[in-house]
């Protein structure tokens, strides 16, 4: 018997409209609405945006709240990914608002690209998306980071 795991996959180009609010691709939405409440909890990561389902941004909660280390790292951290963090929730047209501070702190303009990264997907400016797509492929002719790849068996 194969277990087939609910997991954001692929990619996806779409506009933002002027009020922030993005639709949110059907293969996303039926994962975002196997929760009580259809929404996710979107917060800052990397310039870009990262959304979770509720139920999974609880988990993280959870895991940030039992970590015993304490350090002036992780204070920030929490500091700035939790309290950044916003609830937004998916309306009749299957769109969610990105609040202002988040569209700015992602440099949004009108053309984004949502992308699935398994446990959660993310959310950025196309211009960003291309530029990590350069990085990355600068990154793979480095022998240390091929080699890092090759442990998936990839």
């Amino acid at each position: 018997m194969i277990l087939v795991i609910s997991m954001f996959r692929g990619s996806s180009f779409h506009t933002i409209d002027a009020k922030g609010r993005i639709i949110i691709p059907a293969r996303f939405r039926d994962l975002i609405r196997d929760g009580d409440q259809p929404g996710v909890m979107v917060s800052k990561m990397d310039h870009g945006l990262v959304a979770y389902t509720l139920e999974g941004w609880q988990k993280i909660e959870k895991k940030i709240l039992s970590l015993a280390e304490k350090s002036e790292n992780m204070r920030r951290f929490r500091r700035v990914f939790i309290g950044g963090a916003f609830e937004c929730i998916c309306d009749k047209q299957d769109r969610i608002l990105i609040p202002p501070t988040l569209r700015d702190y992602a440099g949004f303009d009108s053309k984004i690209v949502l992308v699935g990264v398994l446990d959660h997907f993310e959310i950025w400016s196309k211009a960003s998306w291309e530029k990590e797509n350069a990085d990355l492929e600068k990154d793979l002719r480095k022998e240390e980071v091929r080699n890092e790849i090759a442990k998936l068996g990839l």
